[in-house]
């Protein structure tokens, strides 16, 4: 069997690659097995070892922002953008890791007690194809240097990065395999630990199969953010942050501002002005540095978004930026009438009205999803709303990103567990007590 890859834009054919069955998975993840119990001795050989990887990316940045564009519609600019964000997070590892993961003195009646955090063994991460770089670092980066050797399953569509990833990592605790999602599901009972990035439904398949052979897993999933303006205190900044929260990475995005939820007396203003940054967005070819929406992903995800599209013509009035053209979705607006659950992975901004904060928050919570959330207006307002929000993340005045210095992941469907942080380094170490008497 054999998977192949396309420019989405132009429908062109990148690449050919043999899909490798759970015989060869298997073998992959037992030759990882071997090399663990090597790896976990010393952690300033991983970290020297990261520091070579880090210097990898940062020399082939280029032709790997490239290839990332090529295989998934993102603009160049915010591919570049990825790999540079990433290399931050080389840094802020290699630079903390060792503090991280030192033992954690405990005083008790004992002579010694403390704690230790030590490598489970095998971590399989299956990651998605939209943030084709960042979402693999961000799981294998702190893996790895906790003592772990890892797995990658990437994106079938994005199965030229995959291979660029672990050929830049140059490392033999890393590797990538082409394969199904299928053999991979099967694979969890061979690893100690599953990470994955993606949809719901595919979180839950893989939880499921992980809690069945009791392995520790991390899931990020899906999302629905909303993005609340209570007031008109900095609306040009909250429009414009709103433009780039929804049509960033084209707006296939788990954290991408989805849901506009606008106080009423300043819901036309903001509507308006959106609306006029909309129009001014350049859309098309991904390579070309002007762009800054390109077309989606592939013919699936395109159709999946234009489906939407229609369905909520019933929720209420579509404004359109333009025609929608093979793989690209013009930067469009929904004025609700009535609330919409479901998540919208494309550059489709939702608006809906509210009088009072107390029913604010109620639409913010309005979904099965919970991963970030912003609140522009008065500082002091907006932090009173955050205890009653149901989200991993809240950002006050302040588009929602992932960084590495703070713990992320979502509650309620948006997944269990914290990427990226002290937080997401320990999620795949054995907290081992030690009490010496």
């Amino acid at each position: 069997m054999e998977v192949k890859t396309f420019n989405p834009y132009t429908n062109e054919q990148l690449g050919t690659y043999t899909i490798q069955d759970l015989d060869e998975v298997r073998k992959i993840i037992s030759d990882l097995n071997s090399r663990q119990s090597q790896w976990k001795i010393n952690i300033d050989e991983r970290i020297n070892k990261l520091k070579e990887s880090k210097k990898n990316f940062e020399k082939n940045m280029n032709d790997l922002a490239t290839l990332m564009s090529s295989e998934m519609g993102k603009p160049i600019t915010q591919s570049m953008a990825e790999v540079k964000k990433t290399l931050l997070l080389f840094d802020y590892y290699i630079e903390n890791g060792k503090n991280f993961l030192s033992n954690e003195y405990v005083k008790t009646e004992a002579r010694k007690s403390y704690i230790r955090f030590d490598p489970l063994g095998t971590v399989l991460i299956i990651m998605p194809w939209n943030f084709p770089l960042w979402q693999v670092a961000r799981a294998a980066i702190p893996a790895l240097l906790a003592g772990n050797t890892v797995i990658l399953k990437h994106a079938s569509i994005v199965s030229g990065t995959s291979l660029k990833i672990q050929e830049l990592f140059n490392l033999d605790e890393f590797k990538s395999v082409i394969t199904t999602g299928e053999i991979a599901d099967d694979a969890i009972k061979y690893v100690d630990g599953v990470s994955f990035t993606g949809s719901t439904s595919a979180g839950s398949k893989i939880a499921a199969e992980a809690a069945k052979n009791i392995k520790k897993f991390v899931m990020e999933l899906g999302g629905s953010d909303p993005y609340i303006v209570i007031d008109d205190s900095n609306l040009e900044n909250a429009v414009k942050n709103g433009v780039i929260g929804r049509l960033q990475n084209n707006g296939q995005s788990c954290i991408a501002s989805k849901r506009f939820i606008i106080r009423e007396d300043i819901y036309d203003r903001f509507s308006k002005m959106m609306y006029e940054e909309f129009q001014k967005v350049r859309v098309g070819d991904q390579l070309n540095p002007d762009t800054y929406v390109g077309p989606l992903s592939s013919s699936i995800q395109a159709k999946v978004i234009n489906d939407q599209i229609n369905q909520l013509k019933s929720y209420g009035k579509i404004l359109t930026t333009g025609e929608n053209n093979g793989n690209i979705i013009r930067p469009t607006i929904i004025h609700l009438d009535r609330e919409y659950d479901e998540e919208v992975f494309g550059p489709v901004a939702m608006l809906m009205k509210f009088k009072t904060i107390d029913e604010a928050i109620q639409k913010a919570n309005g979904t099965p999803y919970g991963l970030g959330s912003s609140i522009w207006g008065n500082t002091d307002e907006a932090e009173k709303m955050v205890p009653f929000i149901d989200a991993g993340t809240v950002s006050i005045n302040k588009v929602v990103a992932s960084d590495p210095r703070l713990p992320f992941g979502g509650t309620k469907k948006s997944g269990i567990g914290r990427e990226l942080s002290r937080y997401g380094l320990i999620e795949f170490t054995n907290i081992k007590t030690v009490w010496v008497n």
